[in-house]
């Protein structure tokens, strides 16, 4: 019986492992995990808007991020709110900790952050940002050029 639950226990790691680089496979997906670590907390409207890319399709992606263990979102009214946590996996957290640093090296994802930066401090250039809650600071993450 333990010789089982240890294979059950390698077999669900790998599973997890599995969730993750398909959840870090797709270009989107990238683009969102490096606008959330750079800024803490971020509304789905201000990826909809720094993206150019429909709600419903950021939506999708998001929860697919969720369901990989690596951010995790809270309701505000009618506002989405997303935030990076750190998988249990050390495994994991390994992983996305050397994805993050790469992403954060990526010249094409400075744009993004860019726009993110005026979206935050001026948003009344955007229209669809009118009245949507400003990207909250999380402990340990800030926003960045």
């Amino acid at each position: 019986m333990l010789c089982y639950r240890s294979a059950v226990a390698k077999s669900q790691k790998a599973q997890g492992l599995h969730h993750l680089f398909r959840a870090l496979a797709d270009p989107t997906r990238l683009r969102l995990l490096h606008l959330i670590a750079g800024s803490g907390e971020v509304c789905v409207c201000f990826f909809v808007e720094i993206l150019k890319t429909s709600q419903p399709k950021i939506s999708r992606h998001l929860a697919y991020l969720r369901r990989a263990g690596v951010v995790a979102s809270r309701r505000e009214g009618k506002w989405m709110h997303y935030r990076l946590i750190t998988p249990t996996s050390p495994s994991a957290a390994a992983i996305l900790k050397q994805t993050l640093k790469a992403l954060e090296e990526d010249k094409s994802l400075q744009a993004d952050r860019q726009r993110l930066n005026l979206a935050c401090c001026e948003p009344q250039k955007f229209v669809s940002l009118v009245g949507a809650p400003l990207p909250a600071r999380v402990e340990g993450h800030s926003r960045s050029d």
